[in-house]
């Protein structure tokens, strides 16, 4: 194909468990084409596809012939287990590194211990992740933890993909040991203590969800869906808020509420006043993903009403378990009356307000050898310039829901913006940035300018 006869438009398409989303773009203006969304048929996950490619067609004709790039939560996502050798400073960072890497934490073992290397096939067994990510001690440092722990995980019988990204003297080592399983080396995460370098780990864990996970969650039987699909969807929404925050010059944080879980993706540049700040023994990064699996607004209807303050005038009017229950029991529920509507911003309020808590930590002064410094946990969200709302609540809310759900105090020394820009991705164009990102750039910070919050 010539550089004439090259697709002039992209069809950009996030598989969710739920539901499909496709967005047709202009690669030349980055201009909106067409939104769309299927079903999910987690039998047949092109079917949906099948059904938003027909529907953009129908809207405008170059959509048949544009270029595809996907990325896929369906059929749980990506499921990852970190194997640290201890909790504070390896299997921490494995984590954090993981959580950025667009996977759902399902456990966490630090083997440090004969008891917890003995558990660990157990662990495996009974929170069945799709990858391993494998940590262990600075580079240059002691080989044995990192070592152990690969034995024990061959040992425990585990055959699926491992990343390995803790001290590379070891690397060999665990290359032998790990022969018969799936594996790929790359940098890493903790070369020193204090210093968290995600970026090799990132792409190594792309690289073995792409190759060995997409097609082991048997979601399709046709070879185009392995062909179109670039990453997990948190990880391609991820380098979406990167490109943002590129474009608008600023920090930002972006929500995405979910049916069961709210996550938080922060692109914060460093405190100028670091020098006044305790470091962690694990350094937190610019670009940083949480998820709280107990925050949402189906699945997880109940623990996000539990997670509010009850002091809330809102929740003293009435009983809402009742309400809050049925809306965990039929997760397709959609709000029919003006009550339900309220009832529903109140849970993605909740949702919002306590995941950007979580996400943000808190900030004390405390006294050291060296006098008073500051004491932070989590990611400082107080010079955020721009917060972005997303999921369904906010796509479909009623005008101005951004006003009445995204708020939040600071009370308490929670680390959260105090004085962003907000807006809503009703579009879902986050997703499509960041399949665009690595291919055209140009038409992604195109894209991206969409999402201007308007002063």
């Amino acid at each position: 194909m010539t550089r004439a006869d090259a697709p002039r438009t992209a069809v950009c398409v996030d598989f969710g468990s739920t539901w499909t989303k496709a967005l047709h773009v202009d690669l030349v203006s980055g201009e909106i084409l067409g939104t769309v969304s299927a079903p999910t048929s987690l039998h047949e996950v092109m079917e949906a596809y099948d059904a938003c490619l027909a529907a953009l067609t129908e809207q405008d004709s170059r959509a048949a012939d544009a270029e595809v790039l996907a990325c896929s939560s369906a059929g749980g996502g990506l499921r990852i287990a970190v194997v640290g050798n201890e909790e504070l400073v390896t299997a921490e960072a494995g984590r954090r590194v993981a959580l950025s890497s667009g996977g759902k934490v399902v456990a966490v073992v630090a083997t440090a211990g004969c008891e917890a290397q003995s558990d660990l096939g157990a662990t495996l067994s009974f929170t069945t992740p799709d990858l391993v990510l494998l940590t262990g001690g600075t580079d240059g440092g002691n080989r044995d933890a990192i070592v152990g722990a690969a034995r024990a995980l061959a040992a425990a019988g585990w055959r699926g993909p491992v990343v390995v990204a803790g001290n590379r003297d070891a690397n060999d080592e665990i290359d032998a040991i790990l022969a018969d399983v799936p594996h790929v080396t790359c940098d890493n995460v903790v070369p020193k203590i204090g210093v968290l370098a995600p970026e090799s780990a990132r792409a190594a864990v792309r690289e073995m969800f792409l190759e060995h996970v997409i097609g082991g969650k048997n979601l399709s039987s046709r070879s185009d869906f392995r062909r179109i699909v670039q990453g997990a969807t948190p990880d391609v929404v991820l380098q979406g808020v990167e490109t943002l925050a590129e474009v608008l010059g600023e920090d930002v944080v972006v929500v995405d509420v979910g049916g069961a879980t709210t996550d938080v993706h922060s692109v914060v540049r460093p405190d100028p006043e670091a020098e006044h700040v305790r470091e962690e023994v694990v350094a937190v990064t610019p670009v940083t993903r949480t998820v709280e699996g107990d925050l949402g607004m189906r699945w997880s209807a109940t623990t996000t009403l539990a997670a509010a303050d009850h002091s809330d005038p809102s929740l003293a009017e009435s009983d809402l378990s009742g309400e809050v229950e049925h809306r965990r029991n039929h997760p397709g529920w959609l709000p029919r009356t003006e009550q339900d509507r309220d009832i529903d911003e109140l849970l993605a309020r909740i949702a919002i307000s306590t995941a950007l808590q979580r996400h943000a930590g808190r900030s004390r002064v405390v006294l050291s050898p060296s006098g008073k410094v500051i004491e932070r946990t989590g990611t400082d969200l107080r010079r955020v310039g721009v917060v972005i709302g997303s999921g369904g609540v906010l796509r479909h809310g009623r005008p101005g829901i951004e006003k009445r759900v995204m708020r939040w105090s600071a009370r308490g020394g929670w680390q959260l913006p105090e004085e962003p820009l907000r807006a809503v991705d009703s579009d879902y164009v986050l997703a499509a940035v960041g399949m665009l990102a690595r291919s055209h750039p140009a038409t992604a910070r195109h894209l991206a300018n969409h999402l201007t919050p308007s002063r």
